[in-house]
């Protein structure tokens, strides 16, 4: 996946003989080229100059689509005095940081920005310290040993210079543990702040409201209703141009029509006002009969509005499961004339989420149609990156077809140092785009559940093809399990744990981080997939009227499941080399430096403000730990290289490694040593929401204790309790409630 050596990529353990010298044995994995190998200090001066230099000419460009279009994204929704701010700090960067306090970001962008920002200054600080710990002790500390040869050479500086019987090594064992605290104590000060406060919950009347405006244009009629709705402005526009201009406006109605410059047959034009009236007659015709089919086909849940906080916590008391050592048993409800016919026992009941995270459309998906549609989803995406993993499959492929030759054949250090790290930057953001809308097709039923998937899955998945597979001289997964179920797997073992700590491996990480953080931070400031979709939407509009409707409906909210998962990535990168490798960690403050700065502008002016709920900061936290956790594992495998697994540096390592690992799943699985944690709980006394959703004909009770109050997503056990065979009416559970309410309920 990095670009050394000259071998074929191994597609098993055969054609990896452990007798193969050691560097093409490793460099196997990575892109054919002849980059960081007798270059200059691994090639980073060399990428670290193109890189910036990419990043300034890409920084020209914002500043010009910034001009030429600027009702691009949330800026054309934000006040003229925005407006103008966003234009005068687009160039200078740096002024972004000086420019919004929190509470501003709060009001415009929403608690989770916050959130999230928040996260990314923590982080900043910490890497801050372990940049000074890994640059002001462990690199000297390498830098002191003779084994890799003259001072220019890139290997000085890293952990294998050092002799294996040197004692300074226990310095290393002893500052990967110390990142640990760290970060477990950056963590716990994270999340102490995390706090939502009473108004940001959202109010009985205001949530009723919603439910009512959603409920009545469900799932299929919902995409009706909207169709409706934008062409009733755009009959409304058109009225109101002949009403002033007297004139009636002719329009070709075909997609991309506005760009004939002749009308032929098939493009004649029509009266504007003629076709928005017929197509808002069409639209209602359809919206009626879908509407019709709506009350046919409930869900089997209901939302209920509850008057008072003390009657929420009673009926959520009342439901609530008992808890016998862990294990969960059911008591049975209080009893009423209709407990019987209703089925009461069977009733989950639990905390609504916000109306603005509810994926309304794919409330209809539930139960055993959407564990069999995220079954197949997932069984494809499994099969497709089990053998594509990473960029070097892909490149090996193309290599056959003598696609990558030319540049091969250039020798030129310049570009073949620069051309594989950006190939990596490239593949490294196409095949997560796979990873992400896979978790879109899955039809969550929240915003906050469809992001946290998202985070997951791509962090897992980039790990893997980013770090851990070309660490270990592997090019995707198929060949990662053969290896590891092999009869050879010992015989081969060592030789996999050396590649890590070949010199050139470290300097192609660095290099990666250092594209990461020019080019990766650039290319999210421009946005050029949104903007792509924008120029598409433009085109395909067939009138102004459509085209002022795209342009205030162009928007997106900020994807905080790719942003954490591309972000963490990079950090376990960092974290993972930090002490191997300690020149690293400067250009990882780097990264996230910018990162933020980007950030912080496009959630300001660019995205939409999201309303999500805790549970995805939570689960960004719990995967921080990981990167100082794979720190250990590469220092495990050193000690277990050079000195054996029996040495007490690698038994101390290992004793460490394996405490660490029971403390994290026995939070993450059973919730004990909360403590001990990177989680700082808080759970506040009083409930705060009285806003609930009862999920009927369930065989399990599930209701959410974290301190916001909130149902944190639609997890896969509320999904299975969607199925509702019994159609009777369910308004007999709260008679006396005028606010409860039963949408798509026969009666």
């Amino acid at each position: 996946m990095a670009a050394t050596g000259e071998a074929e990529v191994c597609t098993g353990s055969d054609n990896c003989s452990i007798h193969n010298d050691p560097k093409d044995f490793c460099y196997s994995a990575r892109i054919r080229s002849t980059v960081l190998q007798g270059l200059p200090f691994g090639g980073v001066p060399t990428v670290l100059a193109l890189d910036f230099m990419c990043f300034l000419v890409l920084l020209c460009v914002f500043s010009v689509l910034r001009k030429v279009a600027f009702d691009y994204g949330r800026l054309a929704l934000v006040s003229d005095a925005d407006r103008h701010l966003a234009k005068n700090v687009t160039v200078k960067l740096t002024y972004l940081s000086h420019t919004y306090r929190d509470d501003e970001i709060r009001e415009k962008c929403g608690e989770d920005a916050v959130h999230y920002l928040s996260f990314q200054r923590h982080i900043i600080g910490l890497l801050v310290v372990v940049g000074v710990l890994s640059v002001g002790i462990v690199l000297p500390v390498n830098f002191s040993g003779n084994l890799l040869g003259e001072s220019e050479n890139f290997g000085r500086t890293t952990i294998a210079n050092l002799k294996s019987g040197n004692n300074l090594l226990w310095l290393h064992t002893t500052f990967a543990f110390l990142y640990l605290l760290l970060t477990v104590y950056s963590m716990r000060r994270h999340t102490s702040k995390m706090h939502y406060k009473e108004d940001d919950l959202v109010s009985r009347d205001n949530f009723t409201k919603t439910l009512k405006l959603h409920s009545q244009a469900q799932f299929s009629v919902l995409d009706f209703v909207l169709f409706r709705k934008k062409a009733e402005r755009s009959k409304k526009f058109y009225t109101d141009l002949m009403a002033k201009e007297y004139i009636p406006t002719m329009i070709n109605t075909k997609p991309c029509g506005h760009l004939c410059c002749c009308i032929i047959e098939g493009c004649e034009q029509e009266e504007a006002v003629n076709y928005y009236t017929k197509l808002e007659a069409k639209l209602k015709e359809e919206y009626r009969k879908e509407r019709e089919k709506v009350n046919t086909k409930p869900l089997g849940m209901a939302f209920v509005t509850f008057q008072n906080e003390a009657m929420t916590s009673l009926i959520l008391k009342d439901f609530n499961a008992c808890q016998c050592q862990g294990c969960h048993c059911r008591r049975e409800p209080k009893s009423s004339p209709f407990s019987s016919l209703l089925n009461t026992y069977n009733w989950t009941v639990t905390y609504a989420p916000d109306p603005q995270n509810v994926y309304w459309e794919h409330l209809s998906t539930g139960g055993l149609n959407w564990w069999l549609r995220c079954f197949i989803i997932n069984c494809f995406l499994f099969l497709l990156l089990f053998f594509l993993t990473t960029p070097a499959i892909i490149i090996s492929t193309m290599d056959k077809f003598n696609v990558t030759k030319p540049v091969e054949y250039l020798n030129n250090p310049i570009v073949t140092q620069f051309f594989p790290t950006l190939l990596l930057w490239c593949f490294s953001a196409l095949l997560p785009t796979i990873v992400y809308y896979s978790a879109f097709f899955e039809a969550h039923w929240t915003r906050s559940g469809e992001n946290r998937t998202t985070m997951h899955k791509c962090y897992t998945f980039l790990i893997f093809m980013v770090l851990l597979l070309p660490s270990l001289g592997l090019s995707s997964l198929d060949v990662f399990f053969r290896w590891l179920f092999d009869k050879k797997f010992l015989d081969e073992a060592k030789v996999r744990f050396e590649c890590v700590f070949l010199p050139d491996n470290g300097a192609f990480f660095v290099n990666y981080v250092i594209a990461s953080a020019f080019i990766g931070n650039a290319m999210d400031l421009l946005r050029i997939p949104y903007f792509l979709m924008y120029m598409i939407r433009l085109c395909l509009a067939r009138s102004a009227a459509e085209r002022r409707n795209v342009k205030k409906h162009q928007a997106y909210e900020f994807q905080f499941g790719a942003a954490y998962a591309w972000m963490m990535n990079v950090f376990t990168v960092v974290m993972t080399y930090s002490i191997t490798c300690p020149i690293i960690v400067p250009f990882g403050l780097m990264y996230m430096l910018l990162k933020h700065l980007v950030d912080r502008y496009n959630m300001y002016y660019a995205y939409l403000p999201s309303k999500l709920d805790k549970k995805i900061h939570s689960g960004a936290v719990n995967q921080v730990v990981a990167a100082p956790i794979l720190c250990l594992f590469w220092l495990l495998f050193f000690s277990t290289v050079r000195t054996g697994f029996v040495a007490p540096t690698s038994m101390f390592t290992f004793v460490v490694l394996i405490i660490t690992i029971i403390i994290c799943l026995s939070h993450v699985v059973f919730g004990h040593f909360k403590y001990l944690s990177a989680h700082n709980y808080k759970v506040r006394n009083k409930l705060s929401l009285t806003c609930g959703v009862i999920f009927l004909n369930s065989l399990q009770i599930e209701m959410d204790g974290v301190d916001n109050g909130r149902q944190p997503d639609s997890s896969p056990p509320v999904k299975s309790v969607v199925s509702f065979h019994n159609h009777i009416s369910v308004s007999h559970i709260m008679m006396s409630k005028k606010a409860f309410y039963t949408p798509s309920f026969k009666h």
